[in-house]
């Protein structure tokens, strides 16, 4: 099981929750916020406090997962987490959420994708269950993992 931040606009609160609780993920340390009044409170405080808890989020995880929500491409702080989860080395996944049920039972229409991950040729998904989510985790992580190096590239072009 791979480490992993949930990068998410917080009115997806409960969406995000559904996908956390749905098993293949565990703790609040794998969400990146353990809840909406982390966030509010960090955000109340100044935008020193914001970046803290999002570094303090983003330790010691692997795969960063954009929770994409109707409004989540516009969103500053999204947009953060995702430039330091590159920064951080980390394999992105992107997830729409359209599909997922909002606490009173309804569905929304589907987000645009942040630019940021068109940028870096993020895999997109829609979310449809835990353990095809996982899948796309440890895909991710994979690819980000066996990329070759700049190391690598010089010594592929020597022909050594």
């Amino acid at each position: 099981m791979r480490n992993v931040y949930f990068s998410f606009h917080y009115r997806d609160i409960w969406k995000e929750n559904q996908i956390r609780n749905s098993g293949v993920v565990g703790g609040a340390k794998s969400a990146g916020f353990a809840d909406r009044s982390l966030w509010e409170e960090a955000k109340q405080k100044n935008r020193g406090a914001l970046e803290k808890v999002i570094a303090e989020g983003l330790e010691g995880t692997s795969v960063t997962a954009v929770l994409i929500g109707s409004q989540t491409a516009s969103r500053p702080w999204v947009k953060y987490e995702i430039q330091q989860s590159i920064k951080r080395k980390n394999a992105l996944i992107g997830v729409h959420l359209n599909k997922v049920p909002d606490r009173n039972g309804r569905v929304a229409r589907r987000g645009r994708v942040p630019s940021l991950l068109k940028q870096h040729d993020t895999p997109i998904q829609v979310w449809s269950n835990a353990k095809e989510f996982g899948e796309w985790v440890e895909s991710a992580w994979k690819a980000q993992n066996q990329r070759p190096g700049f190391f690598d590239r010089i010594v592929n072009a020597i022909g050594f």
